[in-house]
């Protein structure tokens, strides 16, 4: 198992002048850092990864889609637009390293148009994951889709719809990243979500249903790690957290209160407890 840290808990961006924190995530314990990517520009990617080769550390990449694009939309343009940019991320990903662009690609997160999703649209989706497939292969990347809560997107919900979703597309490099606070919202069961998600499951996030340090809150942690045992997952157990002293990121994120006694608590505190969690399940 890997242990990362999604850098929302530092700043929105991921620039040169943060390199200097790699070296402290590297000696708190973590295998990796999961960099926001939302596209090229001002993104030094070199610098990136040779940074990330000299601390010793992989890297893996949330995205998202860009406001007025969806990978469903009903006009060819639009969606051909949102493919391209999904192809230039995946690009991106291979040039710091990285196998896995984890997060909700398919439409904005909070578009809401205020209905169910329909056919069309999930067929829409479907086609233009199929049009990806070839730059996945060519770059040896995994695109691990994110279902959220219904708070955040009216398209992929639960583990199951997703489980649905990747078994239509059809490809290995297309699968799921179930995240434990959106799991919290939507499943009836957190630990079912995964054993749902099954060999679909390329990407985890490890987050408190509260957002705050993992092991702090009510997600039944022993449950969740059982269950991934159970399907043989062995990929990345990733923090993903905010800082909630940057206001972009909490007004984003709608964190209107502190939920540690620092941002860094989350992660160096959070690690410590998912170690622990995962090597007693591994002994008993």
């Amino acid at each position: 198992m890997q242990f990362g840290v999604n850098f929302f808990i530092w700043a929105a961006n991921f620039t040169r002048e943060h390199i200097p924190l790699l070296p402290r995530i590297k000696e708190q314990g973590f295998d990796g850092v999961e960099l926001p990517m939302f596209g090229r520009e001002g993104f030094p990617a070199g610098d990136i990864r040779r940074a990330l080769e000299s601390n010793g550390l992989q890297a893996t990449a949330c995205c998202v889609i860009p406001q007025g694009m969806s990978l469903f939309d009903e006009n060819p343009a639009t969606r051909s637009k949102a493919v391209q940019h999904v192809r230039d991320i995946i690009a991106l990903n291979a040039e710091i390293g990285s196998k896995i662009a984890a997060g909700p690609i398919y439409s904005p997160v909070g578009f809401l148009p205020g209905r169910r999703r329909t056919a069309e649209e999930w067929s829409r989706a479907i086609d233009s994951y199929r049009e990806l497939c070839p730059a996945l292969d060519e770059y040896g990347v995994t695109l691990c889709i994110e279902p959220l809560n219904r708070f955040e997107t009216f398209f992929l919900n639960t583990a199951a719809d997703g489980a649905a979703l990747c078994d239509a597309v059809g490809h290995p490099r297309v699968g799921l990243l179930i995240d434990t606070f959106h799991s919290n919202i939507e499943e009836k069961d957190v630990a079912a979500a995964y054993r749902t998600a099954g060999r679909r499951l390329k990407h985890v996030h490890t987050c408190e249903n509260d957002r705050g340090i993992p092991g702090s809150g009510h997600i039944e942690w022993p449950a969740v790690f059982a269950a991934l045992g159970d399907i043989g997952y062995d990929g990345w157990l990733t923090i993903e957290s905010f800082g909630f002293n940057i206001p972009e990121i909490a007004a984003a994120a709608a964190i209107w209160r502190d939920l540690a006694p620092s941002p860094e608590a989350i992660a160096f505190d959070g690690l410590r407890f998912l170690k622990q969690g995962w090597q007693s399940r591994s002994k008993s």
